[in-house]
């Protein structure tokens, strides 16, 4: 008797939470012996008819009511009951168990079901279904989770409407207004912006505001090298100008980051990859790898950019266009940020017609409008010449899930180019910026009301 199969009968005699999370999905053809089909369908039609677990005694009564077998094959069915022992398996370690046993006897029953089509043994379908066959074979999963039932799980929705939900707060005012306290876990954050507007300057110092919380980071750069990367986060925390920084004294840089070790518990990685050669596939890896030699869980993630990664689901120079390709980078990014549980801040470049644009806007994604449909937070980074006379740079909300983007569409921050640093800026900088979208929706409105009443007679 298969040992897996043997201890699943087991606990489909021993543990009721495990019979209701599991029977739904096992199937009589997946047991590999006609013993073990011949209990698992009186187990389960008795769990079915009485909505309880079959003692040993009634399990072997039934099996007696069973015609269909001989003498031989009900004493050595009365035989394995009796054998089984009454120690429960861990319940996380037998769920996961059953499930991988459910998906290996899936896969392999479709197999040779595919082979016999493709054989032409199979008189009831053709090579067409075997697509389907095989699809579904590997669909096989325990998630029974069929939806919210609105009147019935009206406690999880009071309490979900109460919950403090974790979230990572910026070290700017504004930024923290908009997605109202910062950004949470499973979400997707991109910067728009042409290049040398700021994308990466930004990136980084959000990650170096984010360490000194004491949170762990992970950069990753698929532009520039590790190096640069440190280079501009020490720019940053040990505010120091990024030209002078290989002017320092060996003792004196020692002392500033001990000095700043001091004064946070969290860690950044900074890893580099070959530009369009990663996608998450290779980001949840090196999670893993972290995890593992390390000891090093991220609280964010950061990725230097989005429009240069690769993607899981195309090859590299397949004849795929542009807008599903950056589409599938974004969507792959935010499943990674929803695995892993915590919020990925990314960038992306404007389309040629946006770089010198003062007025930035959805349009001016490059290659892909598919990208602001996937991110939960979208903005862009607008520079002029008048905003960099006044070291300051424009954001212009473009997509937010955590907020009405109407209200401070537009505010400006500080920019201190040679620090790599943001910050925030008088409040009288702001005017005539951060209710703009509020106004551009009342003149809408106005003009609209106009049109309707020109209409009346």
């Amino acid at each position: 008797m298969n040992k897996v199969e043997k201890l699943i009968l087991k606990n489909l005699l021993l543990n009721e939470a495990y019979v209701r999370k599991t029977l739904p999905f096992l199937k009589l053809e997946y047991f590999s012996d006609f013993l073990e089909k011949s209990l698992f369908s009186v187990i389960s039609k008795y769990f079915t008819q009485y909505k309880a677990l079959p003692t040993k005694e009634a399990l072997e009564i039934e099996v007696g009511q069973i015609d269909t077998i001989s003498d031989e094959q009900h004493q050595s069915i009365v035989g394995i009951i009796r054998d089984i022992d009454d120690e429960e398996s861990d319940p996380d370690w037998i769920l996961d168990t059953t499930e991988k046993w459910c998906k290996e006897r899936a896969i392999y029953l479709a197999l040779m079901e595919s082979i016999k089509i493709a054989e032409g043994n199979d008189d009831k379908q053709t090579p067409s279904a075997i697509p389907n066959i095989l699809s579904d074979a590997l669909a096989v999963s325990f998630d029974n989770n069929i939806g919210h039932d609105y009147l019935q799980d009206y406690e999880e929705r009071y309490d979900f409407y109460h919950r403090t939900e974790e979230k990572i707060p910026f070290d700017l005012e504004f930024f923290n207004k908009i997605t109202k306290g910062g950004i949470p876990n499973k979400t997707l954050n991109i910067a728009l912006a042409g290049t040398g507007v700021g994308k990466s300057l930004f990136m980084c110092h959000v990650a170096s505001s984010c360490l000194l919380q004491g949170k762990d980071v992970l950069y990753i750069t698929l532009e520039m090298a590790e190096e640069k990367i440190a280079e501009r986060i020490d720019s940053n925390l040990l505010n120091c100008d990024i030209q002078q920084l290989n002017q320092l004294p060996k003792m004196m840089f020692d002392n500033k980051i001990t000095a700043l070790s001091k004064k946070t518990e969290g860690k950044l990685i900074v890893k580099e990859y070959p530009t369009a050669s990663a996608h998450a596939g290779h980001f949840r890896s090196l999670l893993n790898e972290l995890a593992l030699k390390k000891s090093f869980k991220p609280d964010i993630i950061f990725i230097d950019y989005l429009n240069i990664c690769a993607s899981s689901r195309y090859r590299a120079g397949s004849n795929v266009n542009s807008y599903s390709y950056i589409k599938a980078i974004a969507e792959e990014l935010r499943g990674l940020a929803v695995e892993a549980n915590l919020p990925i801040v990314s960038a992306t470049q404007t389309t040629r017609s946006g770089f010198a644009s003062s007025d930035v806007d959805l349009t001016d994604t490059s290659e892909s409008f598919g990208l602001p449909a996937t991110a939960d937070l979208m903005f862009a980074l607008i520079s002029t010449e008048e905003l960099e006379g006044l070291n300051q740079i424009m954001v212009k909300q473009l997509k937010n899930r955590y907020n009405d983007p109407t209200v401070n569409k537009r505010f400006v921050v500080g920019i201190d180019r040679s620090k790599m640093r943001l910050y925030d800026v008088e409040q009288s900088a702001q005017q005539n910026l951060s209710d703009s979208g509020q106004d551009e929706i009342e003149t809408v409105k106005e003009d609209l009301s106009k049109k309707f009443a020109s209409l009346k007679v």
